[in-house]
């Protein structure tokens, strides 16, 4: 590059650029300007500021507090149990309920179990053997109930038998139950207490009517009619997620129940309401799975007469109710209100930039209005006027006459 081309560039960084406004009368690009124009202007209010009310400020920090108690009670009538009624300190797992509960609603017993040795489940595939040295002493059955001692114990004529094990004997059974033995938790009410606050505008409120009437709790039941009533039948809990209870209550399952805040503190507090929605969380897709369903268990203990130990063993079938709270809570504030005007306008130049690309570059005639937009203007130097020589053959009228 020359010295005269760098001295050029170097005295370009001192021109000034100044906006110069052409009118043209070009009706396709026009048209596109106005639709361009309408098209933010549609954005701006109706998707910003009417649909996400781009004029409030937000918080999505909600404080909550959950509170559940079940109630109803339950008559079964088993070989294992015999006759026994069932409240909610027997079904409800952990009796003080908070946003996750669950509900037994089949198991299967296993009574007066003793440490002592007895044969392991055939079910067990560690467990299965051929001979003693199969069974080694003091060795753990993997996924079993106990320690193997070192005898494999056949029934006659059988050549394969099981471990011999140190357990609490009778090991469980493993066979699935054929039917839910507290079907009748269908009719079982749960109360789900949910308070809230929004700690940025100080904003607190409940999902229980504010009422005097003592009894309205004893008699209401949830419907898109009564939405402060939280009352809930848990068959129909089941129903809203989209499944059968029955089916559920057979081998268990996880229920989602989702509770939402969004409310416009703009208007009144009356207009700030809980939404539920129901969902079921388990693969109830996986009926045939080995892994489907929902359960624990647990035991129950006891000592008799002669100071041993037993216990009743429990494998709990049942469905956990999940309670899950969030939302939000807009109020206007003129900062959010300022700044997407602000990128509203911005997008009205951006606007403004497109349909000058279009006129420019990218029509027949964009030569001629490239040539009409952009205008080159040099100062004129001034040359000084010197006073002309007289000379000798020069009159003062000649000169006037120059």
């Amino acid at each position: 590059m020359g010295q005269v081309a760098w001295k050029g560039l170097f005295l370009s960084l001192f021109d000034y650029k100044t906006e110069k406004y052409v009118i043209a009368k070009n009706k396709k690009v026009g048209i596109l300007y106005r639709v361009v124009q309408l098209s933010i202007l549609a954005y701006l209010v109706g998707w910003v500021f009417v649909v996400k009310k781009g004029y409030q400020d937000t918080d999505t920090s909600l404080q909550s507090s959950v509170i559940t108690k079940v109630k109803g009670v339950a008559f079964t009538n088993t070989s294992e149990l015999g006759e026994r009624l069932w409240d909610v300190a027997d079904y409800v797992i952990p009796p003080q309920g908070e946003n996750v509960f669950f509900v037994m609603t089949n198991l299967i017993v296993t009574p007066n179990q003793r440490q002592a040795m007895c044969p392991e489940s055939v079910s067990i595939p560690d467990a299965l053997c051929y001979k003693d040295g199969d069974c080694p002493a003091g060795q753990a059955v993997v996924a079993g109930n106990g320690v193997k001692t070192g005898r494999c114990l056949k029934e006659r004529d059988s050549i394969r038998g099981t471990c011999e094990i140190l357990a609490w004997c009778p090991v469980e059974k493993r066979s699935k139950p054929k039917k839910p033995l507290l079907a009748s938790a269908e009719n079982f009410t749960v109360y789900i207490k949910n308070s809230i606050r929004f700690p940025k505008f100080k904003f607190s409120k409940m999902n229980v009517l504010a009422t005097d009437n003592e009894s309205y709790l004893k008699s209401c039941r949830y419907s898109t009619e009564h939405p402060y009533c939280p009352i809930f039948l848990l068959g129909n809990i089941v129903r809203w997620a989209g499944s059968d209870f029955h089916e559920m209550a057979l081998e268990g399952g996880v229920i989602g129940i989702q509770i939402e805040w969004n409310c416009d503190l703009d208007k009144a507090p009356s207009e700030c309401n809980p939404h539920y929605s129901f969902s079921r969380l388990d693969n109830k897709f996986a009926e045939k799975s080995v892994s489907s369903g929902y359960n624990f268990r647990f035991a129950k203990y006891y000592r008799d007469a002669d100071g041993v130990d037993y216990r009743t063993l429990f494998k709990a079938y049942g469905i956990r109710f999940d309670v899950m709270v969030n939302g939000k809570a807009g109020k206007f504030n003129i900062i959010p209100t300022v700044i997407n005007i602000g990128s509203g306008l911005a997008l009205m130049g951006a606007g403004a930039f497109f349909c000058d690309l279009v006129l420019l570059y990218l029509i027949k005639k964009s030569n001629f209005y490239r040539g009409k937009k952009y205008e080159e203007v040099k100062s004129s130097s001034r040359k000084s006027l010197s006073s002309p020589t007289l000379n000798g053959n020069q009159s003062p009228d000649q000169l006037g006459g120059l």
